[in-house]
């Protein structure tokens, strides 16, 4: 598993940098999000889940805009999404997992993000077979109209994570566009 290295975690609008790795950690005074989607079952749908999670396809299916340093997730490689054509979100990887039953990365902020934190994108298939997303995430809001959104950017951001879940899960089982 890669971790991003400490000179280059200097940037990071947050002090925690990899603690999504632990799923149930949330640092005092950032807020909590975990959203697990089922993809589907067997081998097939999780090496495609996998791909295109790690690959940047999911996200791109999702109709954001995005600008990678690289073609696949890796630590240190650099990502911004663009929401509603104007939103800058600016990151990087800080952490990547390619296991035979596990696969994702999270990707922690960077000043110009309207949020400060990580959040990680995993796709795993448990001994029943069954291919899951789980999406876990800590936050606090950085830009002004991120504070001012409340609980509107909180709705969002549960929003994002489940959409992320379905347009998965049309890739894997059905290998086309989102619905």
């Amino acid at each position: 598993m890669g971790t991003v290295s400490s000179t280059e975690s200097q940037d990071f609008t947050y002090a925690d940098v990899g603690a999504t790795r632990d799923q149930g950690f949330c640092p005092p005074g950032f807020r909590p999000m975990n959203v697990r989607t089922r993809i589907g079952e067997g081998e097939e749908v999780f090496r495609r889940a996998a791909e295109a999670v790690l690959t940047w396809e999911m996200h791109r299916a999702m109709g954001v805009g995005l600008d990678a340093s690289a073609d696949r997730a890796a630590p240190g490689v650099d990502v911004t999404v663009t929401l509603a054509g104007m939103i800058k979100a600016p990151c990087r990887v800080v952490w990547t997992v390619e296991e035979p039953r596990r696969a994702g990365w999270a990707y922690g902020t960077l000043p110009g993000h309207p949020e400060a934190g990580e959040e990680s994108f995993v796709v795993d298939r448990t001994g029943d077979g069954t291919v899951w997303l789980t999406v876990n995430a800590f936050s606090r809001p950085a830009k002004w109209y991120a504070k001012a959104g409340g609980p509107a950017t909180r709705g969002f951001q549960h929003a994002y994570a489940r959409r992320c879940g379905s347009v998965l899960r049309n890739l894997a089982t059905r290998g086309g566009e989102p619905a």
